[in-house]
């Protein structure tokens, strides 16, 4: 009963301990994961030297400056932001980037990765195990006892007429190691120990022990090469995870950046509605004055006057686009809605058409050796040129080399353990061979590697096509982009002298009001149309970069200028 008690003591405080070491297991995990990440952090240029999927402290507005002038252009909310914060675009990426739950669910995904890897390597590791049992066992059963013989007046053994329980504790530890080798072999090594003690009738003891081992070596199917397929892919699907991780975080910053000014170009379109709006309320004014002293017609007054109201539409419509914009660009950066934000204007007012002094032709050699998901591509192709021989080597014979060893305790009862003895061994040594007469299966699968070779090796070219052809449009994108803006730069110029004609003829009382009309209405065109273009340039310039796979981002998730431009 003793060795009852301590076998479940024994197991309920491995209980606790397991409990209690779950903090030590996540933070195992992680250490792994980082370590992998960490190593094949070189291998894949411009990844996040310092990633973590640990989330960073909750996030505060505090120390950026506030908006302190009212918008005129809002009207009667002119003073709405006053009081929020300024985020400019690098705040607005340093944010995204540590916040965003898009970004984190990126992260995320390289970090299972690591952890998959980290366990197709611990499956080349010793695994040891410590399974232990204990049993406490009643029987009834018909005892033994001894009487005397009346005929030869001699002791004798007979079955008692009554049945009598039987109460017997039993246990079993054992502790051992299972080793798959990298040559595909597998190795087992156990020490048993067995223990069986009767409590009733006659108290006996008996306890046995053993230390063994098994080795398992393939000879021919399932060695070499094929036995690593499953560590050797776990390592390059970690690869590819850095790789698309690192082609995420430039995408992503772009998709910030074109958010931002977009959300800029909004707000400008919004005061080029509004300065239209008021522009129309004065020429009313004045066309009014003027039919009332019979200088003008009311059809030129009325149209006057539609013209204002249709501005006014439009100014509230933009209002519109601007903030629910902006509260879009909240969820995005990982802010609530409720968040007072509002964005640097100077941004907008500093961007530059930088065009890239590159032709299409070497824009594409470029890519064709610096984007990474062609290498990803070409990489799965030679996978796929692997996994046809380990396919192959499916469809040998199957000759195991099997061997065993082991030394056994002495036999029979005792009162105490008895360890193995060496002196009492066995081993044993030989083959199994399984002849390949049914291989149906196995030929399925080499076909179909051969098959996926052919399909990996086209998707590889039509990435190759494909990567050539998106820099091309690129180019031809940032080409236009710039001639768009430098023919919005003309027809700003041009409306702005044809709205100085336009109002000086009607102050002179020589002008009509549809040539008023439409030389406002098209100064507002031309000048959301600038605005327009000098993004699109921009953000043009940015997709060519990424494209080309020059674009470095830093670990806020800006970018680093580029020399191609002029």
């Amino acid at each position: 009963m003793k060795c009852l008690l301590s076998s479940i003591g024994a197991l309920v405080l491995g209980l606790v301990l397991a409990g209690c070491s779950v903090r030590h297991y996540r933070a195992s995990a992680d250490r792994a994961a980082a370590s992998l990440v960490a190593e094949k952090t070189p291998s894949v240029p411009n990844m996040d030297p310092h990633f973590t999927i640990e989330p960073t402290d909750s996030l505060s507005l505090e120390d950026l400056p506030l908006a302190s002038q009212a918008e005129e252009a809002f009207g009667p909310e002119a003073s709405a932001e006053i009081g929020a914060r300024v985020i400019s675009l690098e705040k607005a990426l340093e944010i995204a980037v540590n916040h965003s739950t898009i970004y984190q669910s990126q992260k995320e995904q390289v970090y299972l990765q690591a952890l998959a890897l980290s366990l197709a390597r611990h499956q080349y590791t010793p695994i040891f195990s410590a399974p232990q049992r204990a049993n406490y066992q009643v029987t009834t059963e018909q005892p033994t006892i001894v009487v005397i013989d009346p005929v030869t007046l001699l002791p004798k053994a007979q079955l008692s007429d009554s049945l009598a329980e039987q109460h017997r504790v039993t246990g079993q530890g054992l502790a051992g190691a299972n080793w798959l080798l990298k040559t595909g072999a597998q190795l087992s090594t156990a020490f048993t120990a067995d223990f069986s003690r009767f409590l009733t009738g006659d108290p006996r003891t008996f306890t046995s022990s053993q230390l063994a081992a098994a080795l398992t070596q393939p000879l021919w199917r399932g060695a070499g090469k094929a036995a690593l397929e499953n560590l050797t892919q776990s390592e390059r699907t970690l690869l590819y995870a850095l790789r698309d991780f690192t082609r995420f975080r430039r995408d992503f910053s772009i998709q910030v950046a074109t958010a931002y000014y977009g959300i800029l170009q909004n707000k400008d379109a919004v005061r080029n509605s509004w300065r239209g709006f008021q522009n129309f309320k004065l020429n009313v004014e004045r066309e009014r004055a003027l039919a009332e002293e019979g200088l003008k017609a009311q059809t030129s007054l009325g149209l006057l006057r539609q013209s204002e109201l249709n501005t006014e539409t439009t100014w509230i419509n933009a209002m519109r686009n601007y903030r629910q914009s902006l509260d879009q660009f909240k969820i995005q950066l990982g802010l609530t809605t409720d968040a007072t934000i509002v964005l640097d204007d100077l941004e907008l007012a500093g961007l530059k058409i930088l065009h890239p002094d590159i032709t299409a032709e070497q824009a594409q050699e470029i890519a064709l050796v610096t984007r990474l998901d062609l290498y990803n591509w070409r990489d799965q192709l030679a996978d796929a040129r692997r996994r046809i021989s380990v396919a192959a080597n499916g469809l040998k014979p199957q000759i195991d080399l099997v061997s065993t060893v082991g030394i056994d305790s002495p036999q029979g009862s005792a009162t105490r353990f008895y360890a193995p003895d060496i002196n009492r061994y066995h081993w044993s040594a030989g083959l199994n061979l399984d002849l390949p007469f049914e291989r149906t299966a196995q030929r399925n699968i080499y076909r179909t590697a051969l098959i996926a070779h052919e399909q990996a090796a086209r998707q590889w070219q039509l990435a190759s096509d494909q990567i050539k052809l998106q820099v091309r449009n690129d180019w031809r994108n940032l080409d236009q982009a710039k001639r768009n803006y430098e023919s919005s730069q003309i027809g700003v110029e041009l409306s702005e002298r044809r709205v100085e004609e336009q109002e000086l003829r009607a102050e002179l009382g020589r002008g009509t009001a549809r040539d008023l009309v439409d030389a406002q209405i098209d100064l507002i065109a031309q000048k959301n149309l600038r605005t327009q273009a000098v993004i699109a340039h921009t953000i043009a310039r940015l997709q060519f970069w990424n494209d080309m796979g020059i674009l470095y981002i830093k670990d806020n998730g800006r970018w680093e200028a580029q020399p191609h431009a002029e």
